[in-house]
């Protein structure tokens, strides 16, 4: 595993498949392995291979609404075989949170999904429904687009009376086959704008969330594995380990090339397949950087590119030019023609 730069100004080479240099996949699910219930392009065949050359697969996900039995099922219908201990949710890491802070046994007044309540019964703690049920802390997680509005209002009553107040996570959206709908972190603003309040938040990218993923998989030499830049790279670079960006969810080209330090993987793949291969290293090349058969250069107020070859090596290219020239900041360059010659 390779240790991360203070600054990352460029994607890592590696000359082993990603799958073989790492003991441990923490996939995220929602964007990587399926989208509205149904399986990515490539995830099924790419998670097979992966599995048989002898990666642990972990599925690490901040959507709190499902168990990690349900969604072990849901996996295996997909093609992927999994076990409900195979799955870390944010309802976990807040369940262990909540339950650091208040005595055994503790009642816990929940706004979200069945997740939450299990993941609470785990710790010891007694899901309710109401603020009059003297709850000792508040928690909030992603319940699906039918969660009624008089639960925001519950949550604000025991909130507004000084209960403790927790989120499973703090994702303002979450992507659904029709597109991108509004997630956690949107109802949470809903109760902190009514109360004033701020939550403790458990999911990626805090550490809470990263805590309970290691001590559940024992991982060793992890690789994260994700679409989301503020949540999954974030997570990643918070805990000091690498990470795989993949194209698949709600982060394009443009969005990466703009990243912060903070935001910026490991590595770039199109998708899962990315698993199963290594990665190309970047080079300096005079003025710019070389990746397969491209140049990528930072010009007067935009980002340049030359060259032909595999679309991904010339987005590489194109994050070294972009990423040297930002620093510790985000690249503000016109990228929009570079990428035209992507087709990204």
């Amino acid at each position: 595993m390779s240790r991360q730069p203070r600054v990352r100004t460029r994607t890592d080479a590696s000359a082993r498949p990603l799958g073989e240099a790492y003991d441990t996949a923490l996939l995220d699910l929602d964007g990587v392995v399926y989208a509205g219930g149904r399986a990515i392009e490539y995830a099924v065949e790419s998670l097979a291979a992966a599995r048989n050359g002898g990666m642990h697969l972990a599925y690490v996900t901040n959507n709190a609404a499902r168990t990690p039995a349900a969604v072990a099922e849901h996996l295996t219908e997909l093609g992927v075989p999994a076990e409900a201990a195979d799955v870390i949710t944010s309802a976990q890491a807040v369940a262990r949170l909540i339950a650091e802070q208040v005595p055994a046994g503790s009642r816990v007044l929940v706004v979200g999904g069945e997740g939450l309540r299990v993941a609470l019964r785990e710790r010891g703690l007694e899901p309710v429904e109401s603020a009059d049920d003297d709850p000792a802390a508040v928690v909030q997680g992603y319940g699906g687009p039918d969660l009624r509005w008089g639960r925001f209002a519950e949550a604000c009553y025991a909130v507004a009376r000084g209960v403790p107040w927790f989120a499973s996570n703090l994702d303002l959206t979450i992507p659904s086959g029709r597109g991108i709908a509004p997630g956690n972190g949107a109802a949470v603003e809903v109760v902190r704008l009514a109360t004033g309040a701020e939550p403790q938040a458990a999911g990626k990218p805090l550490p809470p969330m990263h805590r309970e993923t290691i001590l559940r998989t024992g991982a060793r030499r992890p690789l994260v594995v994700g679409d989301r830049l503020d949540t999954d790279i974030e997570g990643a670079h918070g805990g000091g380990v690498d990470s795989l960006l993949v194209l698949t969810g709600v982060t394009g080209a443009a969005r990466l090339l703009a990243a912060p330090p903070q935001h910026r993987p490991t590595y770039v793949a199109a998708d899962l397949r990315g698993l199963l291969g290594g990665q190309p290293e970047v080079v300096a090349e005079g003025h710019g950087y070389g990746c397969g058969g491209w140049t990528a250069s930072a010009g007067a107020g935009a980002l340049e590119l030359d060259g032909g070859g595999e679309p991904l090596d010339g987005l590489r290219a194109l994050c070294a030019a972009a990423w040297t020239a930002a620093g510790d900041g985000e690249c503000r360059l016109e990228a929009g023609k570079a990428l035209s010659g992507l087709g990204l």
